[in-house]
């Protein structure tokens, strides 16, 4: 594997959910998020988000190569990024509303899967963009 694009595609991933995630969970949507119930600690403990947006990154970064067969890269890069992010939408959200008192699930899951939609494509296409040539031939 190439550490620098595996380096660059953690990194990469990291940058694009933290410019996300910061504005949208804790200034344009905050106050929606609390009137639903959901992501209210006072003072959010910002090592566990980073770290669990590093660890994503990193296995993103790995899998990559083994989905990209060498054509379209950021078009393959947001599907990789599509099929990825329904997983983990299907534990940060469908589950999350499984076991918490959401008061309005259809608010919280537009909101939520608006945003791991933009997240995930935004971070696909980036991490297509950056094992852009063939893994294979380096």
């Amino acid at each position: 594997m190439n550490a620098k694009k595996f380096t660059l595609a953690t990194l990469g991933y990291v940058v694009v959910t933290f410019a996300l995630a910061f504005p949208w969970h804790l200034i344009w949507f905050k106050d929606s998020y609390h009137s639903l119930g959901v992501y209210t600690r006072e003072n959010p403990i910002f090592a566990f988000g980073i770290g669990s947006m590093v660890l994503q990154g990193l296995i993103l970064a790995y899998l990559y190569p083994f989905f990209y067969k060498g054509t379209h890269p950021i078009l393959t890069g947001i599907r990789f990024g599509l099929l990825m992010g329904g997983f983990l939408w299907s534990v940060s959200v469908l589950a999350f509303a499984a076991k918490t008192d959401v008061n309005s699930l259809a608010t919280f899951f537009t909101l939520s899967t608006l945003f791991h939609l933009i997240q995930f494509v935004a971070a696909g296409a980036l991490i297509g963009w950056i094992f852009r040539t063939k893994i294979s031939a380096e």
